[in-house]
């Protein structure tokens, strides 16, 4: 597989971007060699620089559910630009955009559009201290939620992937608002609810995380948030920019049947386009300027290109079906590799909701921070490079989520079954 223009294009950037990229994970730092350069993509696939094209299932972190350059929402981009690409005034597709996601979400009663899902987590928790008056939130061992000041405390994604889930930058006084847990133990939440009394305002919490690798919650882990939460007149915020219309048009909280106070979104209500959105409870929203006193702007929130895009895409995804057909190709690939893990007879755990899933090379169960740390990252790595050889793109992390989308036939994905057999059996490479 040549990669020379990919190789020149990094040289290129790591002079005048730090670290060749703009977000770290792009790096290839966990699995070793060059990151690809991307020069186009269409549905299921993405073609380098170099003219190689590959089975995508990063799937732009998550929001490609229909595929890339879905043919409705190019569409819906090229109208919007035609009329104007940024106005920073109020736009009637706004208003159609929040009644699509009021419409998947019923806890949401009112939501604020903002530019990425860090914006969205960094505002959802200012409102909530500004509401409470309190000023202490809990958040979850490896769970991710940008990187806002507050959230850089035992985060994931990029973050556990170079092993240093705090970051220099972050004020201790500002760390130290920032209570963690462990996720999937209930106890953890309520020592700390018992130890600061009167003085959290959130828990955060991504229901399905997605940046350790993907974790399940246990049974119950959900409901005993809420109900902790509750209790003390603490908001329970989920983090949904990767489950959300992902697992299911209603995300996390329709699988769990849970409804909190606050959720978070991202760019899959864009349609893969750069836009975020915080809503919940009318009461807490009304809090927010101009309403209330809590300050949130932003000149490109609600920006027309991202919400024509969103409305796309929305729209598509709404349609009956789709997420029983999004659940077969899922299922289907998820049996099929399952049974190609089991036969290696390496020691290996996937977990997997809906069309994510984490594949982690070590004996399981992953359920939290903890265990999913316990991976032999290098086997990873091996693995990541040898589907790379055959044509399929992986997550260059192992602790990362995999996407199905609706964009990849049968044919797709047995192809990456056989991928993932050659790669196991030690096959060299286009044999």
């Amino acid at each position: 597989m040549n990669t020379s223009i990919s190789k020149k294009l990094f040289r290129q950037a790591q002079k005048v971007i730090p670290g060749g990229v703009n977000s770290p994970v792009r790096a290839f730092r966990s699995v070793g060699g060059t990151p690809l350069f991307v020069a186009k993509a269409k549905g299921a696939t993405v073609t380098d620089a170099d003219g190689n094209t590959f089975l995508d299932y990063v799937s732009s972190w998550g929001p490609m559910i229909l595929g890339h350059a879905h043919p409705k929402i190019v569409s819906a981009i090229r109208r919007a630009a035609e009329r104007g690409t940024s106005y920073g005034a109020p736009t009637a597709g706004e208003i159609a955009l929040a009644g699509l996601i009021r419409k998947a979400f019923p806890s949401i009663e009112k939501v604020r559009l903002v530019s990425s899902g860090t914006e969205a987590a960094m505002s959802a928790v200012r409102l909530a201290r500004g509401f409470t008056g309190r000023d202490k939130i809990v958040k979850f061992e490896g769970c991710y939620h940008g990187h806002a000041d507050p959230m850089l405390v035992k985060a994931g994604s990029g973050a556990l992937t170079f092993g240093q889930p705090d970051s220099p930058g972050v004020p201790a006084d500002t760390a130290k608002h920032t209570l963690t847990a462990t996720f999937n133990d209930a106890a953890s939440v309520r020592q700390l609810f018992d130890r600061n009394r009167g003085q959290i305002a959130a828990v955060i919490v991504e229901p399905i995380p997605g940046n350790m690798g993907v974790v399940p919650p246990t049974p119950g882990f959900l409901d005993e948030l809420r109900e902790i939460t509750r209790t003390a007149g603490t908001l329970l915020v989920f983090d949904e920019v990767i489950t959300g219309f992902r697992v299911a048009f209603g995300g996390a909280q329709e699988l769990f049947g849970i409804v909190p106070d606050l959720t978070i979104l991202g760019k899959i209500i864009g349609g893969g386009l750069p836009v975020g959105a915080f809503g919940g409870r009318r009461d807490v929203m009304d809090a927010l300027s101009p309403e209330g006193p809590v300050y949130q702007a932003g000149t490109l929130s609600g920006n027309p290109l991202a919400v024509a895009a969103g409305i796309a895409a929305l729209t598509e995804l709404s349609k009956r079906g789709t997420y029983r057909n999004l659940a077969e190709k899922a299922d289907y690939l998820g049996e099929g590799l399952q049974g190609i893990f089991r036969k290696s007879g390496g020691p290996t755990w996937t977990n997997r909701v809906g069309s994510m899933w984490t594949t982690f090379f070590q004996e399981g169960p992953v359920v939290d921070y903890a265990t999913a740390k316990k991976s032999d990252t290098a086997a990873y790595g091996r693995y990541f490079h040898g589907m790379l050889r055959r044509g399929v793109y992986l997550a260059p992390s192992q602790f990362e989520a995999g996407f199905v989308s609706l964009a990849h036939t049968r044919r797709d994905l047995d192809r990456t079954i056989g991928a993932a057999r050659e790669v196991l059996a030690g096959r060299p490479a286009g044999r």
